[in-house]
């Protein structure tokens, strides 16, 4: 039995294909979903969402964040922001941790140190990612 898995984010959609199993990143911890799944709707936190397709390479991705649909032969990962893993620039991953640090030493009020902490989150998060990848693990 095959899941058919739709990643979308607001800039169009990044993949649409069947899988064996499916890994997201979800509010409560990874999630592994399989075929004939029970429905569920969740929140998904800045991760990486891993497609498993038999005889194929595994699909990697990383999501900023978003909604989480299954339904049992159907799985959406709508992201606030996705791209596949091996886009991702590394440097570019550090940098953006480096500013949500400083953003976050100079916070004036509760909505800025707020944000700077999520911006921080998805940063090291993209940037964990990305250290994984390379180091083959």
């Amino acid at each position: 039995m095959k899941l058919h898995v739709d990643v979308v984010s607001a800039e169009g959609q990044i993949y649409s294909g069947s899988a064996s199993m499916v890994f997201v990143a979800a509010e409560m911890g990874e999630v592994g979903i399989a075929p004939r799944h029970a429905p569920l709707l969740t929140r998904i936190r800045p991760g990486q969402v891993r497609i498993q397709q038999d005889g194929k390479d595994e699909e990697t991705f990383f999501v900023s964040g978003g909604i989480l649909e299954v339904q049992p032969h159907l799985v959406t990962v709508m992201a606030d922001t996705a791209e596949r893993a091996a886009d991702i620039d590394e440097a570019a991953a550090e940098k953006a941790k480096q500013r949500a640090e400083e953003a976050m030493s100079n916070a004036e009020d509760r909505v800025d140190m707020a944000r700077a902490q999520a911006e921080l989150a998805e940063a090291a998060a993209r940037l964990n990612m990305v250290k994984k990848l390379r180091s083959g693990h």
